[in-house]
């Protein structure tokens, strides 16, 4: 798919759009937790066992991240002891066809790399 040419001042107005995307999704586990919850909704406990190997200091600082840029919703369960679940907020369900347009980019990309280094 080619890419629209955009000039001019629209060209600083999507270049700041994409650079506002990649804020919101930079840090190490950011695009691996909304991976993980663009399956559906999961609990804290539940990111910290299939997120390795992060910690839950860490995860609770991208998960609050998350929830104040309204990417995701945190939803308190009536359960003992207390959980949380966590699930995509309604905007957020387009950054599905994001996180799919880098995971491809990303395996094209390593398979080229890999193909360029040959063991002798």
């Amino acid at each position: 798919m080619p890419l629209i040419k955009i000039e001019g001042r629209a060209c600083r107005e999507a270049g700041l759009a994409i650079r506002d995307t990649l804020d919101l999704l930079g840090g190490k586990w950011k695009v691996c937790i909304l991976q993980m919850l663009s399956g559906g909704p999961l609990r804290f406990t539940e990111l910290l066992t299939i997120i390795q190997p992060i910690n839950a200091k860490v995860l609770t600082k991208e998960l609050n991240e998350l929830e104040q840029h309204q990417l995701i919703v945190r939803n308190p369960c009536n359960t003992k002891p207390a959980t949380v679940q966590y699930t995509l907020a309604p905007h957020a369900e387009n950054i599905r066809g994001v996180l799919d347009a880098l995971l491809q980019f990303g395996i094209l990309h390593r398979e080229k790399i890999r193909a360029g280094f040959t063991i002798k």
